[in-house]
């Protein structure tokens, strides 16, 4: 399937031309500033609740004017400004990932990737070739290593690392950024790290070691080197249907820079919109003031609780199957009680990491704390958030249900991690791991999901979240892909406080994406097997077949706001 465009002047014949292919943002060229037009598109399939057959969709003023048939479709053609002919091709609202770094996603498509190096030597000898391939850097960065899939079983040593570097500061974080390695040439940057909490004479760091040695790699990178990661990732983004963001940051994981920097980046340029979180503990609305002068929607994102599983720093309330001890807690329930009456009081959202069973307990505690001092309703009106989420009981399902709690889950976590041989079952023992992500019973409770990548931790790949998460490796946790697409766009929006948009219906913002994929169907969740309907007396909007191994759709065009930010090159 393809898409081809008409422009038109009012009440004029169309002549014919392709329009010139926009270049992706940042990128050199003409932007497709088409935000204050009308335009027609018709011929295709529009996913929309207001007509399950539409084929044809008009915007306008960057707002969706109406969608409908195409027999419909006649009527406006001659009063458009533009007509783009889908020629089959699928119209969906555009993907809102809830949980993205974006500059640490940009650093990792523009430097140094381990994400593909199966064993210890040939993450060594990336690093060998980046360090002669990037002289002038004063630190160098990667990022990805995971040790579970490695033959070795182990983490590169200090020394291996310094061979490696030629000596020179390195910084390499895990796959899940929550622990990482280092050369002795950074580590001699970080005055009196080695009394810090969690650093261990030849292991990754963790804890409050790991997050000064972050900030001091960091520090290295300039404003340029930054605002060309952020373009990258912002880029990448847009090539694949995204056309909104939620930035994570925070003084434990960015820099204030970092944080204004990319939302001013994102205001000025052609892309996807980018909400940004700034986590950083609150006990008054006083303490609120610098969030609101960042210019982030809440004090939330990865305020820490707890760490990950994969570098064992989850907080658990019984210890590791391959560790002695239960992980690394950061917040106790009295300050995550403070922090979100604060926030609730500020009209801000409030937000934490929490992976681990027992870190969500204890943001469970101290929600619940601050609903019984201000009022329930009051905390679920704020539509507070929980990050990853993702060792859940029954219990602790229906606290999120009763507080209002907003769950951003990332369903690649499980399709990386999961199942009965997967880094899970390893650090929780096959029974305890089948309960992780339990995406079923939180939509069954009723509590709100958004869907996201965790970025660089998992790629930027819509699709392939919506895939993961409709195929879980756990079949009870399975959900429809009609839900996990829902929460993968609408979700986002929902979890910003806003009900009027990720949908394609008139009156909403016209953010969407036009696709390439093959038929449409409507998948029909069942306990046992799940089952394909093509049936189009279901009356329900038809999504593509994200069965396991095949293709996934691809992106010919992602507009923001009206906007054209990505077109694919020759379509």
């Amino acid at each position: 399937m393809t898409e081809r465009t008409t422009p038109r002047a009012r009440g004029g014949a169309a002549p014919g031309a392709r329009v010139q292919d926009a270049p992706a943002p940042g990128g050199p060229g003409r932007q497709d500033d088409d935000s204050g037009r009308t335009v027609l598109l018709r011929g295709g399939e529009v996913h929309s609740p207001a007509d399950p057959f539409a084929t044809a969709m008009v915007v306008e003023r960057g707002t969706v004017a109406w969608v409908g048939s195409e027999g419909a479709a006649d009527a406006f053609a001659d009063g458009v400004d533009e007509v783009v002919h889908l020629e089959g091709a699928l119209v969906t609202p555009a993907f809102t990932d809830a949980h993205v770094h974006t500059t640490a996603t940009g650093l990792t498509l523009t430097g140094l990737d381990l994400t593909s190096a199966r064993t210890l030597s040939e993450a060594l000898d990336l690093v060998r070739a980046h360090a002669a391939a990037h002289p002038a850097d004063p630190v160098l960065l990667g990022h990805g290593w995971d040790t579970t899939g490695w033959p070795e079983r182990r983490p590169p040593s200090r020394a291996e690392l310094d061979e490696a570097a030629g000596g020179r500061p390195l910084y390499l974080s895990r796959i899940d950024v929550h622990s990482a390695v280092v050369t002795t040439a950074l580590l001699d940057r970080v005055p009196g790290v080695t009394g810090r909490p969690g650093c261990h004479a030849d292991a990754p760091l963790t804890a409050d070691a790991h997050h000064a040695v972050r900030a001091a790699a960091l520090a290295s990178v300039g404003p340029a080197q930054r605002a060309a990661a952020q373009r990258a990732a912002l880029a990448r983004a847009a090539s694949l249907g995204i056309g909104s963001l939620h930035e994570c940051a925070g003084p434990a994981i960015s820099s204030e820079d970092d944080f204004t920097g990319l939302l001013a980046l994102a205001a000025e340029t052609a892309g996807p919109r980018v909400v940004g979180y700034w986590a950083e503990a609150a006990t008054s609305a006083a303490d609120l003031d610098k969030v609101r002068a960042l210019g982030a929607l809440g004090a939330a994102g990865d305020l820490f609780v707890d760490g990950a599983l994969g570098s064992h720093t989850a907080c658990l309330h019984q210890p590791y199957a391959d560790a002695t001890h239960t992980g690394t807690g950061y917040l106790d329930a009295a300050a995550v009680g403070a922090h979100v009456a604060a926030c609730t009081e500020a009209g801000l959202q409030a937000g934490f990491h929490a992976i681990g069973d027992a870190a969500v307990s204890t943001v469970i505690e101290g929600v619940r704390a601050a609903a019984d001092t201000l009022g329930l309703a009051r905390v679920r009106a704020a539509r507070h958030r929980v990050e990853h989420a993702e060792m859940l009981t029954p219990e602790t399902v229906a606290a999120f249900a009763e507080l209002g709690l907003t769950a951003s889950v990332q369903p690649a976590f499980d399709a990386a991690w999961g199942g009965e041989d997967g880094m899970y079952a390893q650090r929780l023992g096959r029974e305890r791991a089948r309960t992780l992500n339990p995406y079923a019973a939180l939509l069954r409770a009723g509590v709100p999901l958004a869907l996201g990548s965790d970025s660089p931790v998992t790629p930027l790949d819509p699709w392939g979240t919506v895939r993961a998460a409709a195929f879980h490796r756990t079949p009870e946790h399975r959900i429809s892909v009609r839900a996990a697409f829902t929460a993968h766009t609408r979700g986002g929006w929902r979890a910003i406080g806003r009900d009027d948009a990720g949908v394609l219906v008139p009156g909403a913002p016209a953010d969407y994406a036009v696709w390439q994929t093959g038929e449409l169907v409507v998948q029909v969740p069942d306990d046992r097997v799940a089952n394909w309907s093509t049936d189009p007396r279901s009356g329900t909007p038809g999504l593509p077949d994200l069965t396991p191994g095949g293709p996934l759709p691809v992106c010919l065009r992602t507009v923001v706001g009206g906007r054209t930010v990505y077109r694919r090159p020759n379509e």
